[in-house]
C-alpha cells in the first residue's frame, strides 16, 4: 500500500504465528486491527497456530477488554497454506514455532519473543499485552 504523498509502504496482511494460536498471536490480530482501524490504515493482521488450541486464554481476553479491544468472535485457527501465501509479513510470538514442522511452508519476517501468557498472573499477561502493543505501533509506523 502506498500512502499519498508519505510514499510509505506498510504490509496490507499481517499474519501472527504461534503454537496455539490462543493468547499472544490473538493479541496481536485484535490490536493491529484495532489501531489500523482508529488510523484508517489498509492493513488487516490474522492470526494462527501450527496446532490451534481448542479456546482463547481467558486472561488474554480480560487483559484486551481492560483497554477497550473486545475479542469477542475470536478463537484458535489453525494454520494453512493459503493464510501464509497471502499474508505481507508473518511474525511468530517467541513461541518455538519450527517452520519445518509447520503444517504450511512459511518464511517468517521476524519473531517478537514474546513470554507465553498461558497461566501466567494476570499481572504478566497486562506486561505482555502492553509489549505487543508497542511492537504492533512500531510495527504500523514503519517506513516502507
Amino acid at each position: 500500500m502506498r500512502e499519498a504523498r508519505g510514499e510509505r509502504r506498510i504490509p496490507t496482511t499481517i499474519l501472527y504465528v504461534c503454537v496455539h494460536n490462543a493468547g499472544r498471536s490473538q493479541m496481536a490480530e485484535a490490536m493491529t486491527n484495532h489501531i489500523a482501524a482508529l488510523r484508517n490504515l489498509n492493513v488487516r493482521a490474522e492470526s494462527a497456530g501450527t496446532v490451534a488450541g481448542a479456546r482463547l486464554n481467558p486472561a488474554a481476553i480480560q487483559v484486551m477488554a481492560e483497554i477497550g479491544i473486545s475479542m469477542e468472535g475470536h478463537t484458535p485457527k489453525q494454520l494453512t497454506q493459503e493464510m501464509a501465501d497471502r499474508a505481507d509479513r508473518i511474525v511468530t510470538m517467541g513461541c518455538g514455532v519450527d517452520a519445518d514442522a509447520c503444517p504450511a511452508r512459511i518464511m517468517v519476517t521476524e519473531d517478537w519473543g514474546l513470554d507465553d501468557p498461558a497461566g501466567a498472573p494476570i499481572e504478566t499477561v497486562r506486561r505482555i499485552r502492553d509489549e505487543i502493543r508497542a511492537r504492533v505501533e512500531g510495527l504500523l509506523n514503519e517506513p516502507g
